[in-house]
């Protein structure tokens, strides 16, 4: 089994900071404060960080075993929060990948993305999570019908 451990400081006045043990010289500021930072990302914003920077990881580990070719890869990510309680009710993302690489293949890289992230299946366990994965303009490929990949939608609303 892996652990990790996070400590998240305050430093100030409605400023504080996360720092790991495995990452000594690496620091986020954090928005802790009730008026909003524009520095910083607050609660919301580092979960949402956290599922993309998953699926990033999660592309970047399994491309090599499908033989996968990229030129680049992002993910927006969209929470939905409601006030009373506060909680997340719902995150969509959208996996957008810089690839000529077939529609069926573009299939298996976002099947295998959910498949095997550890924060993306926790998150999912606990919020609806949904999303699709689409080829970036320009990255088309033309031996495959162009709706296929855009068609995996899963309940995402750009």
């Amino acid at each position: 089994m892996l652990e990790y451990t996070v400590t998240t400081r305050r430093t100030g006045p409605a400023v504080a900071v996360a720092a790991c043990a495995r990452c000594p010289g690496a620091t986020i500021a954090l928005d802790t404060d009730p008026a909003g930072r524009t520095d910083a990302f607050n609660p919301a914003e580092l979960l949402l960080a956290a599922v993309g920077a998953c699926m990033l990881k999660g592309i970047e580990r399994v491309t090599p075993m499908l033989g996968f070719r990229l030129t680049g890869a992002e993910v927006h990510v969209r929470g939905v929060r409601q006030d009373a309680p506060p909680r997340m009710l719902r995150i969509e993302y959208d996996l957008v990948v810089a690839t000529d690489e077939p529609d069926r293949r573009l299939a298996l890289l976002h099947e295998n993305v959910r498949k095997f992230g550890t924060i993306f299946n926790t998150v999912a366990s606990a919020v609806q999570l949904v999303g699709r994965i689409r080829r970036r303009e320009g990255a088309q490929d033309e031996s495959a019908p162009a709706a296929t990949a855009n068609a995996a939608v899963t309940g995402f609303r750009p």
